[in-house]
């Protein structure tokens, strides 16, 4: 199935269609995620990457990698694309809540902003989000993003965006994401879990960031620095050569810090 229509402004999103290709346009984010008949499979499978994860964390890891494949935060309680169908990573923090964790973070570091993570707890005051992305204007997901956007309700002051424009490199990048990690530390976050795109490659396909190799590990080491048991959950990279090398290069980063 691949969505056709989506409910736009101009539309009435009252009422859900029968037909196929319009019951997926009322859910969907984006139309290159198609469904078809082992997506459940795969998508519930990741799902159970990401708490097999958690669940070693909760049992005493320092840290623990979910190779998750499909991703997931582009996902929300509602509506899926940007190929994520269930979000792993809010998943996870919910794990961690639901056995006794007060507060949760969760770091998105991919190219593209984690809109579906974001939606899930953008009005609760028990998990702070904070993602590093391309500038809405010019990169995917478009239509969240924004620095403005700092959480609802319970969760005002609790959702950080760092858009950043085209040609960002290491330094630039680095800058937002130093931030991102104090306002996680002064939150009080008792476990943490990583969106780990690591699209922000610079010969990324896709995307606009010129980080490199070895930077990497650079904020793999930072990532341990805050001192909180972390989970890994594999989101977006294009590089298709690169994706296990930088994925790697966080884990190692973070492993020389953590022991």
């Amino acid at each position: 199935v691949i969505p056709t229509v989506w409910p736009s402004r101009r539309l009435n999103a009252t009422r859900i269609p029968n037909f196929p290709e319009g019951k997926a346009g009322y859910y969907a984010l984006s139309a290159e995620t198609s469904i078809n008949a082992g997506t459940w499979k795969a998508s519930y499978s990741s799902a159970q990457v990401a708490l097999t994860a958690q669940k070693a964390v909760a049992d005493g890891a320092r840290a623990a990698f979910g190779l998750c494949r499909p991703p997931g935060h582009h996902a929300a309680a509602d509506m899926y694309g940007g190929f994520c169908f269930l979000n792993n990573a809010a998943i996870t923090a919910q794990a961690f809540l639901d056995q006794g964790a007060s507060k949760v973070a969760v770091l998105d570091p991919d190219f593209h902003h984690g809109n579906g993570t974001q939606s899930i707890f953008y009005d609760r005051g028990d998990v702070f989000f904070a993602s590093v992305h391309g500038d809405p204007h010019e990169a995917f997901p478009h239509f969240l993003g924004w620095a403005d956007e700092t959480g609802a309700g319970a969760g005002a002051g609790c959702n950080a965006n760092y858009p950043l424009s085209p040609g960002a490199g290491f330094d630039e990048w680095f800058q937002a994401f130093e931030d991102a990690c104090a306002k996680i530390t002064a939150f009080g976050a008792e476990a943490l879990v990583i969106s780990l795109g690591v699209d922000t490659y610079k010969d990324d396909p896709i995307s606009f960031f010129k980080l490199d190799c070895p930077d990497y590990v650079t904020y793999g080491k930072r990532i341990a620095e805050m001192g909180l048991p972390t989970v890994f959950v594999l989101e977006g990279g294009y590089a298709v050569e690169e994706v296990g090398i930088n994925a790697v290069n966080v884990l190692s980063g973070f492993d020389e810090i953590a022991g």
